[in-house]
């Protein structure tokens, strides 16, 4: 299957019928999607403490426990593809809705680590399926000339999902009187941050039976007297059967995608496009991001904020986050891709090493440590600063790059392999972050961060080529 940017879009002729309300209706059930992608990853955040008294976690234990839904991201991501070629981009869309209300009704009630982590594992299903899906979804129902902005619109809901799980969560907490406090049913809070994910999750589940199947693949399968009656409703009846002949003849000759794609033909070396693209979906774990969106809470609380403030901490982040996205799309045609990541990379590397000399400064008082005087504000600045960066630049425009950048032949198969890398990597910082905090001290580990930001400036100018204006098949290896 064809990444988001490379899915095959009607193109539709001003003198033709666009239902826009319809095409509205599916683009707001599509991202659902991405904002229960946004919600199962940011739920986490705030539950730490319920988790490690529950299930009497270690450092390494809690990381694992966190990270365990980025294995199942890596494998959703991996094969949802694949599997909507065999049974429908809706279908599996309705799965990973299903596997996102299995998922939250496990975590909450689990009663022992192993179990907690098999809910989370199949809960990341559904987040990498969702990953994939919703913006390939979109471009193949929506017309090539506003298929850009329209796409967009799943960066700001996973973000919105984010902010969505920390509000929730801070006000759950709130009147509970902290996330370890018996609730609802004498259970404790933490357990209904996960099972009030029921709540969207089941409003995504019965909205997708509201749309229709993609019409692409309907003709794949034959069904072209359906797929036709989907895009008459779309862009209405001469349209429809202009597109279902492109979209017939565009399969004839279409190159299935494989992995051997992804070397050059005469060296069977990997090509250079192909670690560029490895290159962004790493780096932009490396730098960091996702400590601040799952363990938030506590690295706030580790550092002298009470568990209210580090709650509400994360909403402000949560809001910078949509904000700095929505400044994003507004210039990423203008200015173009690798100034915004140059720009990025430059800002988290100064905003993390402030972040690292805070957390030096650290006082332990009371066998905790706690940031002096102005300090704690500082860092608090800094950090929300590292988190404007992030989303003004490696968040949106390292999805946008690597949906355009890759030659047609072999994006399929390119976006799977570095998407598979960047769920990895997410996974490895996030299962890592505690016992490195706990063994070698924020200061080290965000230094860690703070280099890693540092390097990627120097590998975005050697390897990052500018994609702004070009079309997609002038894209090279």
């Amino acid at each position: 299957m064809a990444g988001p940017t490379g899915a095959t879009g009607p193109d539709i002729a001003g003198r033709d019928r666009v239902n826009m309300g319809f095409i509205a209706l599916i683009v707001a059930v599509a991202t659902i999607g991405g904002f229960m992608f946004g919600y199962d990853s940011g739920v986490i955040n705030g539950t730490q403490d319920g988790l490690e008294s529950a299930f009497n976690l270690s450092a390494l234990g809690t990381g694992f426990n966190v990270g365990a839904i980025l294995l199942g991201c890596a494998v959703g991501a991996f094969v949802a593809g694949r599997l909507s070629d065999l049974i429908g981009r809706k279908t599996v869309m309705l799965l990973a809705a299903a596997m996102f209300i299995v998922s939250a009704l496990w975590a909450g009630a689990a009663d022992s680590s192993l179990h907690f982590i098999l809910a989370r594992f199949i809960g990341g299903l559904g987040v990498g399926a969702a990953s994939v899906l919703a913006p390939a979804y979109i471009s193949e129902v929506t017309p090539a000339s506003i298929r850009g902005r329209l796409s967009s619109v799943q960066q700001i809901m996973i973000i919105t999902g984010l902010t969505g799980a920390f509000v929730v969560n801070y006000a759950l907490a709130a009147t509970a009187g902290g996330s370890t406090e018996l609730f609802w049913l004498d259970l404790p809070a933490w357990r209904w941050m996960f099972w009030l994910q029921v709540i969207p999750a089941g409003i995504y589940l019965f909205a997708l039976l509201l749309i229709p199947e993609s019409p692409r693949f309907l003709v794949v399968k034959g069904r072209e007297a359906q797929a036709e009656a989907v895009l008459t409703r779309l862009f209405g009846a001469d349209a429809a059967r202009r597109k279902v002949i492109e979209i017939r003849e565009s399969l004839a000759v279409d190159h299935k995608p494989k992995l051997a794609d992804l070397l050059d033909p005469m060296t069977r070396k990997v090509r250079p496009i192909v670690w560029a693209g490895l290159i962004l979906a790493v780096f932009q774990q490396l730098v960091g991001i996702n400590i601040v969106f799952y363990y938030g809470a506590v690295l706030w609380q580790s550092v002298g904020f009470s568990e209210n403030d580090a709650l509400l901490i994360n909403i402000g982040s949560g809001t910078l986050s949509i904000v700095a996205c929505l400044a994003a799309m507004a210039v990423i045609d203008k200015i173009g891709r690798k100034p915004l990541l140059l720009i990025g990379s430059a800002g988290m590397a100064v905003t993390l090493g402030v972040m690292a000399w805070c957390f030096s400064q650290a006082q332990i008082v009371d066998g905790a440590p706690h940031l002096p005087g102005q300090v704690g504000m500082i860092a608090l600045v800094a950090a929300n600063a590292y988190v404007v960066f992030f989303n003004f630049s490696w968040g949106p425009v390292m999805w946008v790059m690597l949906g355009e950048m890759f030659p047609n032949q072999m994006r399929g198969s390119a976006l799977a392999v570095a998407g598979f890398a960047q769920w990895i990597a997410n996974f490895g910082i996030s299962v890592s972050f505690p016992a490195m905090a706990a063994g070698l001290g924020l200061t080290i580990t965000y230094g860690f961060y703070a280099v890693s930001a540092f390097v990627s400036y120097f590998l975005v100018q050697a390897w990052i080529k500018e994609t702004r204006g070009r079309e997609l098949e002038d894209m090279t290896g």
